[in-house]
């Protein structure tokens, strides 16, 4: 079995088992938090207007639950994913408000972007699609979609996303300081990745949709 075949098929033996483990949040609950809590930095529909915040709008919501879940910290632990704005933005929401405001973006109209090096593209389109594997990187498309639009549950959207927030998020996974990851795969991955690997497959896929 090829490494995109078999990242493929624990992307899905993945989501079957989560599937059925998250009940359903919400969207017009979640409404009312995430104009007023999250809007500021995320934009009111979940696009956000700059790229040191991620789009959220049309993002799966399973995967936005967990992101938010994972940044509150447990009583005397920290948190999975660390981050003093977004720690603080959560502490004060339940388990169901994650859920509801994870519903809402998930229903909104995810704003496109596009590829802005042209230089870099057709490689970046490359590593998205096939892979490297003299360095043992898969096919992002494995676990993302051929056009970003993530497999649910634990995968998330990719297209139309800042391409300075993803290449900001794989560089935090290859260092090691974001560790939220599912049995270390994107550290895995990361680790295997180039500054120019990084910026590259970043800008392709701020061009999907």
């Amino acid at each position: 079995m090829t490494r995109a075949l078999l990242a493929s098929a624990l992307c899905l033996h993945a989501v079957a088992l989560a599937a059925a483990e998250l009940p359903r949040g919400d969207a017009e609950k979640g409404k009312t938090i995430a104009t007023q809590v999250c809007a500021p930095c995320h934009g009111a529909d979940g696009n956000s207007p700059t790229p040191a915040n991620p789009k959220l709008g049309g993002q799966i919501s399973e995967y936005t639950y967990k992101q938010l879940a994972n940044y509150k910290a447990a009583q005397g632990a920290k948190p999975e994913r660390e981050n003093p704005v977004m720690g603080a933005m959560v502490a004060g929401l339940s388990a169901a408000d994650m859920r509801n405001v994870a519903a809402y973006f998930a229903t909104q109209k995810p704003s496109q972007g596009s590829a802005k090096n042209k230089e870099t593209v057709f490689f970046g389109r490359k590593l998205y699609r096939g892979g490297d594997a003299a360095k043992g990187v898969p096919a992002c498309a494995a676990c993302h979609g051929p056009d970003g639009s993530g497999i649910p549950v634990q995968y998330p959207r990719l297209a139309g996303q800042y391409a300075e927030y993803t290449e900001a998020q794989l560089k935090a996974f290859r260092d090691g300081t974001r560790a939220n990851d599912a049995n270390r795969m994107m550290r895995a991955i990361a680790a295997r990745m180039s500054d120019k690997d990084i910026a590259s497959v970043s800008d392709y896929i701020a061009g999907l949709r």
